[in-house]
């Protein structure tokens, strides 16, 4: 196995940072190597907000879901889907602006994950670690108001880099044979496969060194997606003049 493939297979969410800063040069450029990624068109439809003002990250961290690896980290990154920096271009080029398409709400939002994704992995390169945040659509006006987010953009998700003051251990996977098909769909040939995952996971978190419980998978799956999720994205999404049609 490579050293890529060992660093991408072994990654972990940390939430505890050790004090030690970043330099502003590495996380400048860890974030060129977000700017690498994939953009579909080249539109590059997201910016990258850096929240070092300790009352505003506080606040952050306050309306996401109080979590402090927000406060603790070095480094806190907010990235937004951003179709802003695209309506003035089109202002300036006499050119109208099609707004509320999903179309391009889906650009701007995979867009914004491919870049972070790409920061994610030249950060850990680095020995940081990283934790993503995506409680902040919580609130995500809130935080919009906070940061001054214009309308056509959005908070995606926030993302924590520093020095690592933990050592969790890695969560397993599904099985290669669930995710991977060949040539069409069959969920039928899942079952086994998430059978023997669901035990796996059981035995992880039973034995995981911290917050350890009991549950399976497919229990936790169930908990997600069995109830309402952050109901309030729809009318924000749309009043931010985002995926309307």
């Amino acid at each position: 196995m490579n050293d890529v493939f060992s660093l991408l297979q072994t990654h972990r969410s940390i939430r505890q940072f050790r004090p030690e800063p970043v330099a502003d040069a590495v996380v400048e450029e860890i974030v060129r190597c977000g700017q690498a990624a994939a953009s579909s068109s080249n539109i590059q439809a997201y910016s990258v907000i850096q929240v070092d003002d300790r009352d505003l990250r506080a606040q952050v961290a306050q309306l996401a879901g109080d979590q402090d690896q927000i406060r603790t980290a070095a480094v806190f990154l907010l990235f937004c889907a951003d179709l802003h920096r695209a309506e003035h271009i089109c202002e300036r080029q006499g050119t109208a602006f099609v707004d509320g398409m999903t179309e391009h709400f889906l650009i701007a939002t995979i867009d914004a994950a491919l870049s972070a994704q790409n920061c994610v992995i030249a950060a850990e390169s680095l020995g940081l670690g990283t934790c993503y945040i995506g409680a902040v659509r919580n609130h995500p006006q809130e935080i919009s108001d906070l940061l001054h987010i214009p309308a056509q953009a959005y908070p995606v998700f926030g993302l924590c880099l520093g020095y690592p003051a933990q050592d969790p251990e890695v969560k397993p996977r599904l099985p290669l044979s669930v995710v991977r098909k060949k040539d069409h769909y069959d969920a039928n040939s899942e079952q086994d496969g998430i059978a023997a995952y669901d035990e796996e996971m059981r035995a992880y978190y039973g034995q995981r060194s911290s917050n350890s419980k009991d549950s399976s998978w497919s229990q936790q799956v169930a908990g997600l997606v069995g109830r309402e999720a952050r109901p309030h994205m729809r009318e924000f999404l749309q009043k931010r003049g985002l995926n309307r049609r």
